[in-house]
């Protein structure tokens, strides 16, 4: 869980647009966006691509949805998530080539700040866009869509048929030691990351994707998630997890093209074609035992991660960024980084790397303990996992020192598609 601080790449640039809110808002409105979404998604419809651009305000927060890669993925992290797990009960590939069309078409809007589908006068029908995010900026907004093992095959079952083009790393994940999995948070066919820096935002992407999906998806598991703000931290410091320590220190560089090709960008000839310039999602939904945390020492609480707590340094050394001495001895001759340290686990001979981007959540008390239910969803993103997380993760959960205080409710795995230029849509290159 661990990274060092990201910068947006080429797909998640920023570019400015002079478009007058007050015009976007009368062409909208917050309650009179026309037709019903039925079954039959939007395709075919306006998304306020008609806008006059006029003297205005500078729309700086804007990430493209079109490139080479989806955003969201090396896209420097926003404040906010909303991630949702669907099942698929299209009954056709064709609708389900359609729900693809109609998302990247309201995908590329909502990215832009602009409302779902085109304004329509009639008031005996429902508004095309639920409107909760009218007049707000686009907050950053990416929308990163991942396909799950079951949509190529169920229960034996070719569903659309894809079966012979399902990746062979593209399964579930093995059950780890100690793992304390719950149906309600593992798995689904198709994901959606909404990331932004305004948590109304990015559920009103969830929410709007949801709502064109009627009648060929359902909501199969969803959650929240958040990390300290960049108001609040204008410095841009590692974010801290729920324990008080900084995640996410060491992580490959997103500003170098070769070494993101090499840790987290599938290639063409890696064995399916079509997936090439996407990336496998591996998210864990991860709880914490906060309040038998809160009741540690510090000194336990540094060596489980085997960090200076205040300064995210590895122990032994200065600095947050200090490359860790794992041969370093303490003053009575034991390793500095505990054996079974977080830190030193997950770096085990520094072969494996994956790109972390992970958020805390908070979802009130769990009725169980009474406690808090509190905790990390751990998100990762990777060329192949079966050499890069899978091998990791196996290392952590049989001698974590971290497990004391967690336990994995969640698991799953998706394979993310590559991005989509203009004129295209995301998935094409499965479909095709």
């Amino acid at each position: 869980m661990e990274k060092k601080p990201q910068s947006s790449t080429e797909e998640s640039s920023i570019f400015d647009k002079k478009v007058s809110r007050r015009n976007v808002l009368k062409t909208a409105g917050a309650g009179g966006v026309g037709m019903l979404i039925g079954a039959s998604g939007i395709g075919g419809l306006l998304s306020l691509s008609d806008t006059t651009v006029t003297k205005g305000e500078t729309i700086k927060d804007v990430i493209p949805f079109y490139g080479k890669h989806q955003a969201g993925i090396t896209t420097e992290t926003q404040n906010h998530l909303y991630f949702a797990s669907l099942e698929v009960t299209a009954g056709s590939r064709e609708e389900l080539i359609q729900l693809f069309k109609d998302w990247t078409e309201a995908a590329a809007a909502m990215t832009e700040g602009k409302a779902v589908g085109d304004h329509s006068g009639n008031h005996f029908l429902p508004p095309k866009d639920t409107g909760e995010a009218a007049g707000l900026s686009p907050s950053n907004l990416t929308i990163t869509f991942g396909v799950g093992p079951e949509l190529f095959e169920k229960n034996g079952k070719d569903r659309f048929g894809l079966k012979g083009k399902k990746p062979k790393e593209l399964k579930d994940l093995p059950k780890f030691p100690l793992d304390s999995l719950e149906d309600k948070w593992n798995g689904g066919d198709i994901c959606i990351q909404a990331c932004a820096d305004d948590l109304q935002v990015s559920f009103h992407a969830i929410r709007n994707l949801v709502r064109i999906a009627r009648g060929k998806a359902v909501i199969h598991w969803a959650q929240t998630g958040f990390q300290r703000t960049k108001q609040a931290d204008s410095k841009k410091e590692t974010p801290r997890n729920l324990f008080g320590f900084k995640d996410g220190t060491v992580n490959p560089n997103v500003q170098k093209e070769t070494e993101m090709d090499q840790q987290v960008w599938i290639q063409s000839g890696d064995g399916a074609d079509w997936l090439a310039d996407g990336s496998y999602m591996v998210v864990r939904r991860v709880q914490m035992y906060i309040e038998v945390w809160d009741r540690s020492t510090l000194r336990d609480q540094e060596n489980t991660f085997g960090r200076h707590r205040d300064s995210g340094a590895p122990l032994g050394h200065k600095n947050e960024f200090d490359k860790a001495d794992y041969n370093k001895k303490d003053e009575n001759g034991q390793p500095a980084i505990p054996t079974n340290a977080h830190m030193r686990l997950a770096h085990g001979d520094g072969k494996q790397q994956i790109l972390r981007r992970a958020y805390s959540y908070a979802d009130g008390m769990d009725p169980q303990t009474g406690s808090f239910d509190a905790g990390l969803l751990f998100i990762c993103f990777q060329r192949n996992p079966e050499k890069q997380f899978i091998p990791m993760q196996q290392r952590l959960a049989k001698n974590d020192k971290l497990n004391e205080y967690t336990v994995h409710k969640g698991s799953a795995m998706f394979a993310c598609l590559p991005g989509t230029q203009k004129g295209g849509y995301i998935g094409d290159t499965l479909f095709s």
